[in-house]
């Protein structure tokens, strides 16, 4: 099984699936990926992006296409996954930050959720995302400067979810 199969298996319940975008959202970054018996069971990318926090720009590591396989889940195989994800944050960025409605499996990870707005940077200026509200997670590393977690943040815009 391919990660993109794998991806497309953890995710065939959501409503809009994994997408291409998600696809390619994913790529460019670092790649954790475990395997059982040369098989992937657990994936999780870190791809750089600059988000700001009440204007300001902060480097910053984003989670994207975290999976597990269906039937390995509740083993700790994406626990170990995010476990490697933390440490490169932690090591390379300023901030971690990932979009999600699974609170608490971040959470107990060390993950903050964040309660500022969020908004996406366009060429038209920021445009506030009110969905997103609530559902962006942040993890502070060493190199994070002091921040509220009712700050504002934002993000690059880019195709699909900008989040």
């Amino acid at each position: 099984m391919s990660i993109r199969e794998l991806l497309r298996d953890a995710f065939a319940d959501d409503e809009e699936g994994f997408a291409q975008l998600d696809w390619e959202h994913a790529l460019g970054g670092v790649h954790v990926v475990l395997k059982v018996d040369d098989t992937i069971i657990s994936h999780a990318a870190v791809v750089e992006r600059t988000l700001e926090i009440d204007g300001q720009p902060f480097r910053t590591g984003y989670v994207e296409a975290v999976a597990t396989r269906i039937g390995h889940h509740g083993r700790g195989f994406g626990s170990a996954v995010m476990a490697e994800v933390n440490d490169i944050i932690r090591e390379r960025f300023e901030l971690g930050a990932l979009g999600t409605g699974r609170f608490t499996f971040y959470e107990r990870l060390g993950w903050e959720r964040w309660r500022g707005p969020s908004s996406v940077r366009t060429q038209h200026g920021l445009v506030r995302t009110h969905d997103d509200d609530g559902s962006i997670l942040a993890l502070r590393t060493p190199a994070s400067r002091p921040v509220s977690l009712e700050d504002p943040m934002s993000c690059e815009w880019r195709p699909g979810d900008v989040w």
